[in-house]
């Protein structure tokens, strides 16, 4: 399914530009935890939020840049319940970009890692805003490139924003934090090359080679190199990237082992 923008009369003026039909999309992954739960066993729905408002600011600030915040929520739409324990796929555009503003178009898919089933549970718009202390002038679409959107499908994405309480005394990313993403979007890439439950096995080799600082948005790639009769090998990446200029760099790369366990 595509996401779909309304046209709301209220939002922003629209700058009609030739690059825009190249704003850009993003897709990214997360896991449902059990204390991200209510008491029925399900995603509450504040954590959903929590997750598209990321989602919303890392979208927002590629395209508008400088310091963004969350302006308006637009109509939310909480069409099934997401299963503690399963994947949600977070899906976002850019619908429409004004001098300020843009407004980005989320859906929310829940995924069963063993079957592959797919089911749309949240969809709404937020519209995020440049602040009028941030200086400078809107900058030009973004055309797709395989370090931010990759629409290969068995690239897995994951991505956080660093805040105060992942960073060490230095305001510089814990290494604790780091791994976790890492081997967060490992486990999903694993899961969806065999469609098992899967275990780590080993950190086959981690290199730390440039901190990410607190107000960064990290963003770690993964994908599948080998596949055994039980064992998956994974690359992974972590970049970090700076909300306002878009300095990219790369932190951390790494080989972890997963195996599926017998049935």
């Amino acid at each position: 399914m595509s996401l779909q923008c309304s046209d709301d009369a209220a939002s922003a003026a629209v700058i009609s530009r030739p690059g825009d039909a190249l704003l850009p999309a993003l897709t990214v992954v997360d896991m449902v935890w059990p204390e991200q739960s209510n008491h029925h066993g399900t995603l509450f729905g504040g954590a959903a939020l929590s997750m598209l408002d990321r989602l919303a600011f890392i979208l927002g600030s590629r395209v508008l840049r400088g310091a963004v915040v969350t302006g308006a929520v637009g109509r939310l739409d909480f069409a099934a319940p997401v299963p503690a324990g399963q994947v949600a796929e977070c899906r976002a555009r850019v619908c429409r970009r004004g001098q300020r503003s843009a407004t980005i178009g989320l859906e929310l898919f829940a995924e069963d890692v063993l079957s592959g089933e797919r089911q749309l549970c949240l969809s709404g718009e937020f519209v995020m805003v440049r602040r009028a202390e941030s200086e400078g002038t809107l900058p030009p679409a973004m055309a797709p490139t395989p370090a931010l959107e990759g629409p290969d499908p068995a690239v897995v994405r994951v991505a956080e924003i660093v805040f105060p309480g992942h960073a060490n005394h230095r305001g510089l990313l814990h290494g604790g934090p780091a791994m976790a993403w890492i081997a967060k979007a490992g486990f999903v890439a694993a899961s969806r090359r065999v469609r098992r439950p899967v275990v780590m096995a080993s950190s086959e080799r981690m290199d730390f080679v440039a901190p990410a600082r607190v107000g960064d948005v990290v963003e770690v790639c993964a994908q599948v190199l080998e596949q055994g009769r039980r064992s998956i090998r994974v690359a992974a990446s972590m970049w970090a990237e700076c909300p306002g200029t878009g300095e990219r760099r790369l932190c951390t790369s790494a080989s972890l082992v997963y195996v599926a366990l017998a049935d």
